[in-house]
């Protein structure tokens, strides 16, 4: 099976100042497959975040390859890696970064707008979608109303709205507590297994890792292990 998103021999450097350098990624290869679940683990300051922004068009290399659905994103100009990013991804962070003023549909809905999705479909799609992470009762709420783990269902319902290929989750759990998290997490292996969606995420909860389907471990700007949780495709 061909990756979805394949690094090649990727680095990433800043400079400080002139005589100043930080090796943030070193010689990174990774592959991830289609409909899969993976998580980039380590410490604060090992590079997860780094690589993330790399893979989700965010950011450039200084050195190597990102391919995505068959081409070289690091070869794409802004505007183009602006589409990218649109239509074909999709990102989830700790933070859920909801309107505030907006219910839980509104803010699925309004998602819907900004790839340009036809009226006709933007409601259909915005209550199947709430439906799909279990919101359906409450759909008219404003974050201020949801609890931490509805609202980044509602979070996760936005993501997969305009039907992205890829989605990518820095530390989604990391402000949940642990029955929460590991529901969106289950939410998330459904996601994956179930909907044909490809996933990659960031965390340090060892829990969390258990229901992944690969997890690269980051030390320094490297990944220094990869491990195959099998026993999670046979579980579904």
């Amino acid at each position: 099976m061909e990756p979805m998103l394949k690094a090649v021999n990727v680095s990433r450097t800043f400079k400080i100042n002139d005589k100043t350098e930080v090796h943030a990624l070193k010689r990174i290869d990774l592959d991830i497959k289609p409909n899969t679940l993976s998580v980039l683990r380590g410490r604060s300051g090992s590079g997860k975040t780094t690589l993330i922004n790399i893979l989700g068009a965010l950011d450039k290399p200084t050195g190597g390859e990102v391919w995505f659905d068959g081409k070289d994103i690091t070869k794409l100009s802004d505007s183009d890696a602006d589409k990218v990013r649109r239509y074909d991804m999709s990102f989830v962070f700790q933070s859920v970064a909801l309107i505030p003023t907006m219910t839980a549909y509104e803010n699925v809905e309004f998602a819907m707008r900004l790839v340009g999705a036809p009226i006709s479909e933007r409601s259909k799609r915005a209550k199947e979608c709430l439906i799909r992470v279990g919101l359906e009762k409450r759909m008219h709420h404003r974050p201020g109303e949801l609890s931490g783990g509805e609202q980044q269902r509602v979070a996760i319902a936005r993501a997969i709205a305009h039907r992205p290929k890829l989605i990518f989750a820095d530390e989604p759990t990391a402000a949940l507590d642990m029955p929460t998290g590991l529901a969106v997490m289950n939410l998330f292996r459904e996601l994956a297994h179930e909907d044909g969606l490809t996933i990659v995420m960031t965390t340090h909860d060892t829990a969390m890792m258990e229901m992944c389907d690969t997890v690269y471990t980051l030390e320094d700007g490297e990944i220094t292990d990869t491990a195959e949780n099998t026993f999670t495709q046979k579980e579904d």
